[in-house]
């Protein structure tokens, strides 16, 4: 992933989910991906801030797994929408991912962030979160169903 550089006063933010129902069964998993900025965004001034994501509607969930984060990320790690807006009821979650964005220490302490262990990242993969053998191995397109 390659976020480029938004337009003047604004912040990026690479995702953005949103469900209307805690039951719901959506979300965003990103597992084993890259994210560096994109040329624009890396030869900027440097000013602009590059968020993992920010809540779009009350039960946002995305959860960023086993993959690389370039330095460009803000150690926050994630960005309110509109004041305290779906933080208690969001879920973002970061399991076993490197590069020098990855670290959580000075991650966001809303009560809707976790690092969470495999046990639970496990739920999020290909094969559990989004069924994936039951419908992309008929496509042969080629996928990793749980976690490296």
């Amino acid at each position: 992933m390659y976020p480029r550089l938004p337009l003047d006063q604004q912040f990026n933010a690479i995702t953005a989910q949103g469900r209307t129902d805690p039951g719901q069964n959506t979300g965003i998993s990103i597992q084993n991906c890259t994210i560096r900025a994109a040329d624009d965004l890396a030869s900027s001034s440097g000013t602009t801030q590059t968020y993992l994501g920010r809540p779009w509607k009350q039960y946002s969930r995305t959860i960023y797994m086993q993959s690389f984060i370039d330095g460009f990320i803000n150690p926050l790690g994630w960005h309110e929408w509109s004041g305290d807006f779906a933080l208690n009821t969001s879920y973002y979650a970061e399991f076993s991912n490197t590069g020098p964005g990855s670290s959580t220490s000075a991650r966001e302490t809303w009560p809707g962030f976790y690092i969470i262990n495999a046990t639970d990242a496990a739920n999020f993969t290909v094969s559990s979160f989004l069924l994936g053998d039951e419908w992309l191995s008929p496509t042969g397109v080629p996928y990793t169903g749980s976690l490296l």
